[in-house]
Parts: structure tokens; C-alpha cells; sequence
């Protein structure tokens, strides 16, 4: 079986059984439900508790609980074809230039990381139509000036 096939499954069932992602982050539990989620959608991997429970819930092979454990192959095709995910490509087409100065003169030359990085979604109410909250916070990861020589600073942090 390969990764894909497992998501079909999972998705299969979820209809089956008309269960929502927040029933499912719920009872799997012990992360966000962003990364359970995106786990089952085949772009993260499950630790061994976790992938346990999700096939206990999902009625897994053994099999199919070790596939929940590897690491995936993470990403698409760019851009993105899917009308949501091509705004939040926009967005960061848009937006990104800005959002890299600002961040790079608050912090100085770096990345903010996507690896140690928390995300949360919520409904914001709004007379004018709902709203999409997102929470995003990355590590900042300054850039390391391998080579530099003694009064250089090694990473790229904020001068003062």
C-alpha cells in the first residue's frame, strides 16, 4: 500500500462514519489537531502512541499504523491549484516581501522556522461574515557566518 492510498482510506472512513476533523483530533488527541490532521492527510507522521490510537479509531492493519509513523514525503506541486491554498500562496506572494523586513529588522538575517513553529485556527465572528484567525509562531533561526573571523559575530542576530 502506499501513503496515498492509506489517506483515501482514511478519508473513506471519515465519511462513512461522518466524523469531523475536530471529533478526530479529539479522540487521537496529544498535539495540535493542525499536525493530527495533517498527519492523516499524509503531510506529517503520527509518533507511535498516537499512530496507535488513530488505528485503533480507523480500524488500521499493523501495516498501516507503521505508515502513520515514517516520515512522509512532504508538499505539492506549486503553485497550488486548490482555490484555498492557492490564497495562502497569494498571500504569501503578496505579503512575504513585507513580512521579511519586518521580521528581519526585529530579529536580523534569519529564517523564522517552519520546524519548531506552532499554528492555531479559529473562528473570529463578524457581523460582515465569519473570519479566519491564524496564530502562527516559528522559532527565529539566525543565520550562522560560518568562517568568521575573531570580533565577527557567528550568527545573524539583531545588531545593536
Amino acid at each position: 500500500m502506499k501513503r496515498e492510498e492509506l489517506t483515501e482510506r482514511i478519508l473513506d472512513i471519515k465519511r462513512e462514519k461522518n466524523w469531523s476533523w475536530s471529533f478526530i483530533a479529539g479522540e487521537i488527541g496529544g498535539m495540535s489537531p493542525v499536525l493530527v490532521v495533517g498527519a492523516l492527510l499524509g503531510q506529517m507522521k503520527l509518533v507511535k502512541p498516537l499512530a496507535k490510537k488513530a488505528a485503533a479509531l480507523f480500524d488500521l492493519s499493523d501495516a498501516e499504523e507503521r505508515m502513520l509513523n515514517e516520515v512522509p514525503y512532504r508538499g505539492s506541486p506549486m503553485p497550488p491549484t486548490d482555490p484555498l491554498l492557492y490564497r495562502f500562496f497569494e498571500l504569501v506572494m503578496v505579503n512575504g516581501p513585507a513580512l521579511k523586513a519586518l521580521i528581519e529588522e526585529e530579529f536580523g538575517d534569519g529564517i523564522m522556522s517552519a520546524i519548531d513553529f506552532d499554528l492555531e485556527i479559529a473562528r473570529e465572528p463578524n457581523p460582515k461574515g465569519d473570519r479566519v484567525r491564524l496564530a502562527m509562531s516559528g522559532k527565529f533561526l539566525p543565520y550562522k557566518y560560518y568562517g568568521a573571523e575573531q570580533g565577527i559575530p557567528d550568527l545573524g542576530l539583531k545588531e545593536s
